[in-house]
């Protein structure tokens, strides 16, 4: 059953959203400079190529800047009395972004363009301009964390959040544990990376539980199943409680005393959502989850997740230049993760398939939905599909919400997730291995301002 949250601005926000005529000639300015880089770099390209990939990009640069006014805001009405949702009266004409966030999901769509090589490589050398944290066993926001190494060969680790009052002993109670796996496309980022490092600091003060963000092998390098295959070894990890290497000692030993690993949550965005269900269904499987292992698998939460097929959903024809996601980035990045020779109906990408022979044990599932992603009818297609193999699943949808919001603090459907997720966490952990009732739906509240 869906459940419909979302937010509204006032009209003094609204009235806000625009970006100067001078912001977009900037864009505009910026954008032919980077795609003229590319096109020198790498001549073989063209001219026609540098146009058309010039001309894309300065759509998205007029989709993202575009106004929008608070009269286009979904009715709350819309939304029933007994849980249910109707489909929105009315959405918003463009995404409700802030101008920072609009820089950032500008720049972001450059590099992520300018990374990406014809012949299906990656231009490695370009990751400086990911900005990394360091991880610090002192608080941070209420936070301590600690990278613990699970295997140094192939550089398979994870970032460890703690909440203060556990890392520093001073409570002794039993943490519920996310496995966290980010989002990029398969292909980029890492738990360091800034916007990861923050969102995962933002869910463990939020819900007081203990995070592990794993940094999986990433693709064209590492091609499907191998961030699968790291996934459930870090699970096989906690499981054991094998001595780690590197990382904060003190910390890594309070974690394992703290965690409550009969509670454990696997939980991503984007590909991280994919990742998460694959790492699930394949913890499963292998009977890897019995009732006396230290592991138990209490929830799915997948944020967005990154399906897809070959044929075209409605919503990627609607938002062909949506920000962050389009047709020709997810095809490069299938193409870049997928096994040599498979298609986008592989079990991997093919939310039907995924799905298909799901065995018991499978954890209940929280799947988020965001208006303004063009993924987000495969994603719906996921929730279906587990709830066709009679599995316990949630559809929470965001009406305003572009492909990776909840990493920009600054919407406030960002802030509102991570109450979702806190609740989530919480019930699935009072309620144990036991059923929910699959009819209740947390409905977002309405900023009526």
């Amino acid at each position: 059953m869906a459940a419909t949250a979302s937010t509204t601005t006032s009209s003094a926000d609204a009235a806000q959203l625009p970006l100067p005529w001078m912001a977009n000639l900037f864009f505009s300015l910026l954008s032919f400079l980077a795609h003229a880089v590319i096109m020198v770099a790498h001549p073989s390209r063209g001219p026609l190529c540098f146009l058309r990939r010039l001309c894309n990009t300065n759509l998205l640069f007029f989709y993202a800047s575009s106004p929008i006014s608070s009269s286009s805001l979904v009715d709350p009405d819309a939304v029933k009395g007994d849980g249910w949702a109707e489909a929105p009266k009315a959405v918003p004409s463009r995404p409700q972004l802030t101008w920072k966030t609009r820089l950032f999901v500008s720049l972001v769509s450059l590099i992520a363009d300018a990374v990406r090589r014809p012949d299906g490589t990656v231009r490695r050398y370009l990751s400086r301009f990911d900005l990394t944290v360091a991880p610090n066993p002192e608080p941070v926001r209420g936070v301590r964390t600690a990278d613990v190494t699970v295997d140094p060969d192939r550089g398979l680790w994870f970032r460890l959040f703690l909440p203060d009052a556990a890392g520093s002993g001073g409570t002794s109670t039993k943490l519920p544990v996310v496995v966290f796996f980010h989002g990029g496309g398969f292909a980029f980022l890492s738990p360091s990376s800034l916007a990861y490092d923050a969102a995962c600091r933002r869910i463990c003060r939020n819900t007081g539980a203990a995070i592990v963000s794993v940094n999986y092998r990433l693709s064209p390098e590492h091609r499907c199943p191998a961030p699968y295959v790291d996934g459930l070894d870090v699970l096989r990890f906690l499981h054991t409680g094998a001595r780690p290497c590197g990382g904060d000692q003190l910390l890594v030993r309070r974690f394992f005393e703290v965690a409550d690993l009969s509670s454990c949550f696997l939980a991503g965005d984007s590909a991280g959502g994919n990742i998460a269900h694959h790492v699930a269904r394949r913890w499963i499987a292998a009977g890897e989850s019995p009732a006396h292992a230290r592991v138990g698998l209490a929830g799915l939460v997948a944020i967005q997740p990154y399906f897809g097929g070959e044929g075209r959903v409605e919503s990627e024809i609607r938002l062909a230049g949506a920000p962050l996601v389009n047709t020709e980035r997810t095809d490069w990045l299938w193409k870049a993760f997928l096994p040599e020779g498979a298609d986008r109906d592989h079990e991997a990408a093919n939310p039907e398939a995924a799905v298909d022979g799901l065995g018991e044990g499978f954890p209940p599932a929280m799947v988020v939905v965001g208006g303004f992603d063009p993924l987000q009818d495969w994603q719906r297609r996921y929730y279906e599909g587990l709830k066709g193999m009679g599995k316990e699943a949630t559809l929470l949808e965001y009406p305003a919400a572009i492909h990776a919001f909840y990493v920009f603090p600054e919407l406030k459907d960002s802030a509102a997730l991570v109450e979702e997720l806190k609740g989530f966490v919480h019930r699935r952990r009072r309620q144990g291995r036991g059923a929910i009732n699959s009819s209740v739906n947390v409905v977002g509240s309405w900023n009526k301002n």
